[in-house]
């Protein structure tokens, strides 16, 4: 059966009564004539049938060989056509993408990148989901996500976007209130928002320079259970917390938000966009990606 799915032959085949001539044929599909006379000889071998009949003046289609050169011509027509639609959505964005986001970078740039994304392509749809709960990209059907922090090891393709850094910061009302020679150690009695959506929301690791470390247990008043929560007790006052950067840059800028020790510095983390383990990205993905990628480096531009 796999022999008689030999597009190859089939289109030796059509081409040679379409021509009128082995030699004719050939040339339109820029092979040797001995090519093409063996392909269709193989072609007749594999069927049992004979297709042409071929004298020393001119070859003629049999009864058998025009229907099933009628045949023949409505596959490879089928054919071209599905390879075209494939092709062109190498190419061209179609269709809806779905992608998948943790919630502060999703609101921060990964909204403006579909906003962006959705103007540059207004036939296409996305479906989207902020959410710092980490799904299966391929049981959730999700073309793209995009994972901010320390990636776990899987089966997903990653491509890293960029990195982001990590402010400790409180309201303007409460940084009024604390130590003007406040350090790393003096964290311990000052009221903590722990977000549990981290790993050791309690427990952070400041640096100076190249030498000095200081891990710090903080203690924590309010427990937050994702990072909009610890959010919005700091921006309402109830105690210190670590965020990053591209979340709490505008607050800062505007003097809603204190960082604080700001000659210390926290890890830095990664922005990936993960993909489902393929060899070929569809074009929604790739042309999206690039739109990410320049919202990601206008962002962290000093």
């Amino acid at each position: 059966m796999s022999e008689l799915l030999n597009l190859n032959r089939l289109a030796f085949f059509t081409a040679v009564i379409e021509t009128g001539s082995f030699t004719a044929a050939g040339e339109r599909l820029g092979v040797a004539k001995a090519v093409v006379s063996h392909q269709v000889g193989k072609l007749e071998e594999e069927l049992g049938v004979t297709l042409i009949l071929r004298t020393t003046r001119r070859l003629q289609a049999t009864e058998a060989g025009r229907a099933f050169y009628d045949r023949a011509a409505l596959i490879l027509r089928e054919a071209e056509s599905a390879f075209g639609e494939i092709s062109k959505d190498a190419a061209e964005p179609t269709g809806t993408l779905t992608l998948a986001a943790q919630i502060d970078y999703g609101g921060a740039v990964v909204a403006p990148a579909i906003a962006a994304f959705r103007e540059r392509f207004p036939h296409m749809r996305v479906a989207v989901a902020f959410d710092d709960t980490l799904v299966d990209l391929v049981d959730a059907q999700v073309d793209v996500a995009v994972r901010v922090g320390w990636l776990a090891d899987s089966s997903n393709q990653a491509q890293r976007l960029g990195t982001f850094q990590q402010h400790l910061v409180c309201s303007a009302a409460l940084a009024a209130r604390l130590p003007a020679d406040l350090d790393p150690k003096g964290l311990a009695g000052l009221p903590f928002v722990a977000n549990h959506a981290l790993r050791t929301p309690t427990r952070w690791l400041f640096s100076r320079g190249e030498w000095e470390r200081e891990t710090v247990e903080v203690t924590a008043v309010v427990d937050a259970d994702k990072t909009p929560t610890s959010y919005a007790m700091v921006l309402a006052g109830a105690g210190l917390s670590v965020f990053p950067d591209f979340l709490v840059a505008g607050d800062i800028a505007t003097g809603r938000l204190v960082r604080l020790l700001a000659d210390w510095t926290l890890p830095a983390g990664g922005i990936h966009v993960v993909y489902p383990a393929a060899r070929f990205r569809p074009a929604k993905v790739r042309l999206f990606v690039e739109i990410l990628k320049g919202l990601e480096r206008a962002r962290s531009k000093p």
